[in-house]
């Protein structure tokens, strides 16, 4: 762990540090952290953008895409020159702009098992900003093999759902438990059903707070359960959620 907080690291991140559940040494492991994030879209975009900000030192960003006209009013690190570029290129520049001192790897690829451990085993926190079922189960299969702590975002019309997963604790719940069987991409494809852009904001901001508070340990813990958002009545509930018998995570 870096041991020293220099004075310019003090005042960059000093209204973070007087909290009382951060402080100095909480500071130290925001920067000694490491997280992936899958997919810089609009999940991506506020979570990338925000734990840079806090000082995570290193982050790695997954993505094939380019950035097209249509992600521009919900995907946050992007403006109208970018069209066209890949987004882990634009994303990268962005965040050394916004932090120049972290540590940014990007993979401009689609995650898929036979890149999937050789992307991820380095990172302890995964961060599934994806826009399909695929991909979010094959991280699950991943993290809940590897014990690594997960967090499931999604999102479609003014709608979203934040899932928090540590996988070091056996006896918690994984997202095909939640599931009963998998759902059809097109509730998270945005071209089918729409989406407001501040909902991508607001539930990418929540994922980058979950993973502050894992890489703390503070917080009331958000296992075993599902936040799930409602912003047409600005609703907030949490439902709370079991293993399922026949899950991959019961065996």
């Amino acid at each position: 762990m870096k041991n020293i907080l220099n004075k310019k690291l003090i005042q960059r991140y000093s209204r973070q540090i007087i909290l009382k559940d951060v402080g100095p040494i909480g500071q130290k492991k925001i920067i000694n952290s490491k997280v992936l994030v899958v997919g810089a879209g609009g999940l991506g975009c506020p979570v990338i953008d925000y734990l840079s900000r806090a000082g995570v030192g290193n982050i790695g960003i997954v993505d094939n895409d380019k950035v097209n006209i249509s992600n521009i009013h919900r995907q946050s690190l992007y403006t109208s020159k970018d069209v066209g570029k890949f987004k882990v290129n634009i994303a990268k520049k962005k965040v050394k702009l916004i932090n120049p001192q972290i540590k940014i790897k990007t993979f401009k690829v689609r995650i898929d098992n036979k890149n999937i451990e050789k992307i991820f085993k380095n990172y302890d926190f995964i961060v599934d900003g994806s826009d399909n079922f695929k991909t979010k189960f094959l991280l699950n299969k991943y993290c809940l093999n590897h014990k690594k702590i997960l967090i499931v975002g999604a999102i479609s019309k003014m709608d979203g759902h934040i899932f928090t997963f540590d996988y070091k604790n056996k006896n918690n719940p994984c997202l095909k438990c939640f599931y009963q069987t998998e759902p059809s991409d097109e509730i998270l494809n945005c071209e089918y059903e729409g989406i407001l852009g501040p909902v991508a904001g607001i539930v990418g901001n929540i994922q980058a707070i979950e993973v502050l508070k894992k890489i703390l340990k503070i917080g009331d813990k958000s296992d075993k359960k599902i936040l799930i958002l409602d912003l047409s009545k600005l609703d907030f509930r949490r439902v709370e959620f079991k293993k399922k018998t026949g899950c991959i995570c019961k065996k």
